[in-house]
């Protein structure tokens, strides 16, 4: 796989191993110790995902993941020692797309890696589709969503989210189902992810927000009334 991983992490022998391993499976990879060196490294370079320790001297991975997620929507996997529920849900809040807790398994650190770039790509699922529905639309082959011509900008997981939602218009989808499908059955993330995601989906959609519809002590719907 010809692609490039900036891997930060401040602990040398860790950043060493993720490297090792990235490196085996054909991954360009670039290092970083620090935060201040993870934005230099990220604004010369091209990279297709980003792998982004928590606790970093200069800038902490809070503040590299803002600062990125301003301008990029690069897939980002979020690594902590910390395994507070908080701090996951500020991860996603920020846009990460994934939260791996140290002490990882590099195997499926390059795992969930590979599927994130191929989402991001769209080489997973059938991507030669297009959604119109009430002013939303889809595109499935470029991942562009429009609302009334207004192009959004998403994260992958609120994508994946809102198009998982949408091509189940008119069933309720409980927490446990939408966690399982987006982020797979083998994340062990708490159910508020879900939560989060889709507040922040609801605010880029405006108006739109209102096809959401929340079912109590359940999960979500997406039902629009007069589809076009």
């Amino acid at each position: 796989m010809d692609r490039t991983i900036l891997f930060v992490e401040d602990e040398e022998r860790l950043r060493e191993i993720g490297v090792d391993y990235f490196s085996s499976e054909g991954f360009t990879v670039l290092e970083a110790g620090d935060g201040k060196q993870a934005l230099e490294l990220f604004e010369v370079n091209h990279v297709d995902l980003l792998i982004l320790d928590v606790m970093l001297p200069e800038l902490d991975g809070w503040a590299v993941c803002k600062r990125i997620r301003n301008e990029s929507d690069v897939p980002i996997i979020m690594l902590t020692a910390r395994t507070e529920e908080e701090d996951k849900l500020m991860g996603f809040d920020l846009g990460a797309d994934e939260y791996v807790t140290k002490p990882f398994s590099p195997k499926v650190l390059v795992a969930r890696a590979k599927t994130l770039i191929k989402r991001a790509e769209g080489t997973i699922g059938n991507n030669n589709e297009k959604i119109k529905l009430n002013d939303i639309e889809i595109n499935k082959k470029s991942r562009q969503v429009k609302v009334e011509n207004r192009e959004l900008t998403l994260t992958h997981k609120e994508y994946e989210l809102l198009v998982y939602l949408i091509e189940n218009k008119g069933i309720v989808l409980t927490r446990e189902k939408l966690l399982n499908q987006v982020w797979g059955y083998d994340f062990f993330g708490d159910l508020r992810t879900v939560d989060t995601h889709i507040k922040k989906i609801r605010s880029k959609l405006g108006q739109k927000a209102k096809f959401i519809k929340t079912v109590i002590r359940t999960g979500y719907k997406f039902e629009v009334e007069n589809e076009a």
